[in-house]
């Protein structure tokens, strides 16, 4: 939903520059804000349960609480004390976290809770966040068909680059106990179509269990395509 429906949609106005001219150094934060905020607005639509791509909308849920615990606290295990988020990744992850965070404040959409001395962001309502991702992301695309530098520049450097430096000194305590890298690769299952007189009837699903040979296998057969900047 993320790289196909999120990446792949959208329209830029008639007259525009590309992204690239018009947002400059903050287009690739916001186009990453903008398929992560696409995909996390339909994750929670009752059409996917009603296509069968989803039993029911709790795999929307967990994935609203991975998301909001990464950006606001799990990814700044990767940054040394005192840093910026520079990534453009990490940054649109923060800047849609901490957007809908801010804008639900008074209807405690999401709450922050400290427990034992441990910070942890509570979901509340998880259809208002539904709400307050598709706001985000009307705006996001907004800019991005307009090419408002101003309005884009205010996004990312008031959401997503700044860190909370006492939360972010609790986050590297934490992690640090845990004796865990802070970063994790994944390997995909291999697909393969079954064939009969020529059409698709299925779709063959493997599972490698080597990390190494599966990007062996990728700059082997993909290497010719384009990287996506």
């Amino acid at each position: 939903m993320h790289e196909v429906i999120g990446h792949a949609s959208g329209k830029i106005n008639p007259g525009i520059g590309t992204p690239k001219e018009t947002l400059k150094n903050y287009s690739n934060t916001l186009e990453e804000a903008r398929a992560d905020l696409v995909a996390l607005y339909f994750i929670m639509d009752e059409r996917l349960v009603k296509m069968g791509i989803l039993p029911n909308l709790k795999p929307g849920m967990a994935e609203y609480n991975s998301y909001i615990a990464n950006g606001m606290m799990k990814q700044l295990k990767r940054l040394e004390p005192g840093a910026n988020l520079e990534e453009a990744h990490m940054r649109n992850r923060q800047l849609n976290a901490s957007w809908v965070y801010e804008k639900g404040l008074a209807d405690s959409v999401i709450e922050k809770k400290v427990r034992g001395g441990k910070t942890y962001f509570v979901i509340n309502d998880y259809m208002k966040l539904k709400e307050l991702f598709g706001q985000l992301l009307r705006e996001i695309q907004r800019i991005k068909s307009e090419g408002d530098y101003e309005a884009g520049k205010n996004l990312v450097e008031t959401y997503g680059v700044k860190v909370d430096k006492e939360l972010h000194e609790e986050v590297l305590a934490r992690y640090k106990k845990l004796n865990i890298a802070s970063y994790g690769g994944f390997i995909q299952p291999k697909l393969t179509a079954v064939e009969e007189e020529g059409k698709i009837v299925d779709v063959k699903i493997e599972y490698p269990d080597d990390f190494t040979k599966q990007m062996l296998l990728f700059s082997k057969n993909y290497s010719f395509l384009p990287t996506m900047n």
